[in-house]
C-alpha cells in the first residue's frame, strides 16, 4: 500500500498538484481542521475537488476524523508546544476516535493526506 503526505503551504498551484500527478495519487484525503480558510488559497475545499479531479484525474475527500483538535493545534502551532507533547495528544485521540474502526485500509492505498 501506497499513502502518501503532502502540504499546500509554502508552494504554489504548479508545484503542488505537479507532485500529486507525478506521485500517481488517485485521492486526496484532507485532514486539515480548517479546510476552507483564505490562506488555503487554490487548496480550498470549494475548488480542491475540480482542480484534483481535472489536472490529475484524484478524487478528494474530507476526513476531519484524521484531523487534530482546535487545542491539540494552537498548543502545538501558535504556542510553538513540543513535537512530542503534540504527537501524544495526537495519536490518543486517534485512539479515542477508535480510528482503526473507522477507516478500511484500501480507502488509504494510493492515496495522499492533505495537511
Amino acid at each position: 500500500m501506497d499513502l502518501m503526505t503532502i502540504g499546500f503551504t509554502k508552494t504554489n498551484a504548479e508545484n503542488f498538484f505537479g507532485r500529486i500527478k507525478a506521485a500517481g495519487v488517485k485521492k486526496v484525503i484532507d485532514i486539515r481542521l480548517h479546510n476552507s480558510s483564505q490562506l488555503a488559497g487554490f487548496a480550498k475545499a470549494d475548488d480542491l475537488p475540480f482542480f484534483l479531479k481535472e489536472l490529475c484525474g484524484a478524487d478528494y475527500t474530507h476526513e476531519p476524523l484524521l484531523a487534530p483538535t482546535e487545542e491539540i493545534m494552537t498548543s502545538f502551532k501558535k504556542l510553538k508546544g513540543d513535537w512530542n507533547v503534540f504527537r501524544k495528544a495526537f495519536l490518543g485521540l486517534m485512539a479515542e476516535r477508535k480510528i482503526e474502526s473507522q477507516f478500511k485500509a484500501e480507502v488509504f492505498d494510493d492515496a495522499c493526506l492533505l495537511c
